[in-house]
């Protein structure tokens, strides 16, 4: 069965250029997306296991841990079936590497290019937005084989002002016009810090008082 299986991913890579599967993929009615989803699970199972080994550590068990033999047959499909991060991040590079290798330009912006329901200008965005997030690895990926860069700061969305925030610059409002003027009755036509005292007070009064 899980030749055969073997088989299908093979057939499922020819078509799509790549053997990484979303969960529902299937190859004449071979479920390969879950088949290498499991074998993933047990690739990085032996991989731990070797981790323990080399350190001296004991290993409980390499029941479920994927074969060497295994892992070798699926690498010679696709190199890159098992990456270290999200198979998601895996399968929007791939198919931004081949835009650029036929001579495309880098997607920057959302639906510039979607391939295969893949975002790919989304995704470019997010990569440049997120880097920080990114591994060393992502990192290099992204700039030496995509010529993807970081954000500039001034590229960034500022961040969304909390309520509690909110609340504290009126506050600080209200206390700078009390030292002014000795009172808080601000006229309804106030400007800047002068309207931050006179929204609060009627958000506090309510309607109708």
């Amino acid at each position: 069965m899980a030749g055969a299986t073997l088989i299908a991913a093979r057939g499922w890579a020819t078509e799509q250029g790549h053997l990484l599967a979303p969960l529902d993929a299937t190859f004449q009615g071979a479920a390969v997306g879950i088949w290498l989803k499991n074998a993933r699970a047990a690739a990085r199972r032996a991989v731990e296991n070797e981790r323990r080994r080399a350190e001296g550590l004991p290993v409980e068990s390499s029941a479920g841990a994927l074969s060497s033999e295994r892992g070798e047959q699926l690498e010679e499909i696709d190199a890159s079936w098992c990456p270290a991060w999200p198979v998601t991040w895996q399968r929007c590079f791939h198919p931004t590497r081949l835009h650029l290798e036929t001579g495309g330009t880098l997607p920057t912006t959302a639906g510039e290019i979607v391939h295969r329901g893949e975002d790919l200008g989304r995704w470019v965005r997010a990569q440049r937005l997120g880097w920080a997030r990114l591994t060393g690895a992502q990192q290099w990926m992204c700039e030496q084989v995509l010529g993807i860069e970081p954000a500039d700061e001034n590229e960034k969305p500022k961040p969304r002002t909390s309520q509690a925030d909110k609340w504290a610059l009126h506050r600080a409002a209200a206390r700078q016009f009390y030292q002014r003027e000795g009172h808080l009755k601000v006229a309804r036509r106030a400007r800047g810090d002068d309207h931050r005292v006179s929204q609060r007070r009627e958000r506090r009064r309510g309607p109708g008082t």
